[in-house]
């Protein structure tokens, strides 16, 4: 079998395994707003650093295929398109994303270790199904598949880039503790960040129209969306239990944004 795609069947198989524990196992991630909960028993490390380190192999996977592909696949569009959108986000995931935190709690080890292990295998499955498993025809670009894909990639990029910027500036400077995010799509659901990046991988998947695309857009859901389903009964948490009791959000409140 063509290893490219059996790399995608184990990746979905992952994903089925990620997602059983996650939603059915009660594990929560150890990092971000779970980190202090869950992790002290795990060596740690700096935030930024494990960020920049865990996503970089998806920017040097992307930059390689590009400087070996053959003349056939950087004269297709859809190849090129394709690669250089997966490249872009990473370089934004890489060298923007992390500098941007205010702040930052540490990442585990261990954590930082399944988040490189990952993209150096997802970064080497999809560059190199774009750039040397799949030479797409030249009049892909028309298809209604890669036009509403590539649209709700675009979509879903702007919807995770402008929810990043709503979370990193829901504290004032000197505020503390946690506080409910709105405008945009927090407005309609609470892991706005979360369902950006899934539709993001969706829409890829969609213009690629391949078992690759699917694969990494199935992972993403699986690894992610019981994160952000769990967010209003977090947000509960936080605000019930662990807010003064004079910062708390009246009920009506609470019953809208929760």
């Amino acid at each position: 079998m063509d290893p490219l795609k059996t790399s995608a069947y184990i990746m979905i198989v992952s994903g089925i395994v990620v997602f059983a524990v996650m939603v059915f196992g009660g594990i929560k991630p150890m990092y971000g707003r779970y980190g202090g909960k869950s992790s002290a028993i795990f060596f740690e490390m700096n935030g930024k650093v494990a960020w920049v380190l865990q996503e970089l192999p998806m920017v040097l996977w992307g930059l390689f295929a590009l400087i070996t592909a053959n003349r056939l696949y950087l004269s297709s569009p859809a190849n090129v398109i394709l690669t250089l959108f997966l490249l872009t986000h990473y370089l934004q995931r890489t060298f923007v994303f992390p500098f941007l935190i205010r702040g930052g709690k540490t990442t585990p080890f261990v954590i930082f270790l399944c988040a490189l292990a990952f993209c150096a295998w997802n970064g080497y499955v999809q560059n190199t199904w774009l750039m040397k498993g799949h030479l797409y025809p030249s009049n892909w670009i028309y298809d209604l598949r890669f036009l509403t894909g590539m649209l709700l990639a675009v979509i879903g990029m702007a919807i995770n880039l402008h929810a990043d910027h709503v979370l990193r500036n829901l504290r004032k400077p000197g505020e503390t503790g946690y506080k409910i995010p709105h405008g945009g799509m927090f407005e309609y659901v609470s892991g706005a960040n979360f369902f950006g990046e899934i539709l993001e991988w969706t829409g890829f998947a969609i213009a690629q129209w391949s078992l690759v695309g699917f694969a990494f857009a199935f992972f993403t859901f699986s690894n992610i969306g019981p994160r952000g389903y769990s967010y209003p009964s977090s947000y509960l948490y936080d605000l019930l239990v662990l807010t003064p009791s004079h910062q708390i959000p009246p009920p009506q409140i609470l019953s809208e944004k929760v």
